[in-house]
Formats: structure tokens, C-alpha cells, sequence
């Protein structure tokens, strides 16, 4: 058992993230679902499942600093990551605007390295942790309109 150890999962309300959440918590994990902007879907998260949301920009350099630092003071020292955060905005190259190209790399991307590069130190200290990043099949094969994808 888990036992009081702490976790912390990107994109953790809804979908993936939503029972990968579930799934720690019933390994006795105290997790912490972090979301990036529905509230609402947020708090029915929360209410149902009795997890914690924390709402934070994991595309966000210093944002998930932040983020990192509340849950380690509610929580305690992160011992699970589990990157997971990922949005679409789909459209095709000649039309994609630099901020919908930004919006994905820095959410699907920079993100891995954000919130790994403040949970690392700790977990090398501790000798011990996990870090687990989730990708999308259209990684590999691709999708018309998904070149940011």
C-alpha cells in the first residue's frame, strides 16, 4: 500500500487523468488532481471523488512552480508525477495562429519538463519516485490538422 504518499497528476479532472486520480487515491495515495481552466468540472471532480483540484497553467514555468510548492504543504513531498495535461487546437498549418501552436507545445510539451524539473531535486534526495509521461498515439502516426498535435 501507498500508505500516505503523495501524487500529483496533470490534466487530473476529467478523462485519463480523472480515473488515473481515482486509481492512486484507491491505492491509498493522496493525490492531487492539478486542472488548467474548467472550474466547474473541477469542483464536480472534487465532490464526487473527494480528491483535490489545484488549478494551475502546468504550461507555465513559474505557475507550476507554485503549484508544486502548495502540494507539497498540503500534502507532502511528491513522490508520484504523472504528466498528463494535453489540449487540441486543431486547424491546419496555412490557418494556425502562433498562440493555438504555443497553447499545445506549452501543454503538451514544456509542461513534461515544468513540472518535472521542480519535482526531481526531491525525489533524487529521497532516492526514490516516479515519473510517468502520457503521450498520444498521434505522436507517431499523425492527423490532418494536428501538426501542433
Amino acid at each position: 500500500m501507498a500508505d500516505g504518499r503523495v501524487a500529483i497528476v496533470t490534466g487530473g479532472t476529467r478523462g485519463i487523468g480523472r480515473d488515473i486520480c481515482i486509481a492512486l487515491k484507491n491505492k491509498s495515495y493522496k493525490v492531487a488532481a492539478n486542472y488548467g481552466g474548467n472550474d466547474e468540472a473541477a469542483k464536480a471532480f472534487t465532490a464526487e471523488t473527494g480528491i483535490k483540484a489545484y488549478k494551475w497553467d502546468c504550461g507555465s514555468f513559474d505557475a507550476c512552480q507554485n503549484g508544486v510548492a502548495q502540494v507539497v504543504k498540503d500534502l507532502g513531498p511528491v513522490e508520484v508525477l504523472v504528466n498528463n495535461a494535453g489540449i487540441t487546437r486543431d486547424n491546419l498549418m496555412l490557418r494556425m495562429t502562433e498562440e493555438q501552436w504555443d497553447q499545445v507545445i506549452n501543454t503538451n510539451l514544456k509542461s513534461i519538463f515544468n513540472l518535472t524539473k521542480h519535482i526531481l531535486r526531491p525525489m533524487l534526495k529521497a532516492k526514490g519516485g516516479s515519473i510517468i509521461n502520457i503521450s498520444s498515439i498521434v505522436g507517431v502516426g499523425g492527423n490532418a490538422g494536428q501538426a501542433n498535435y
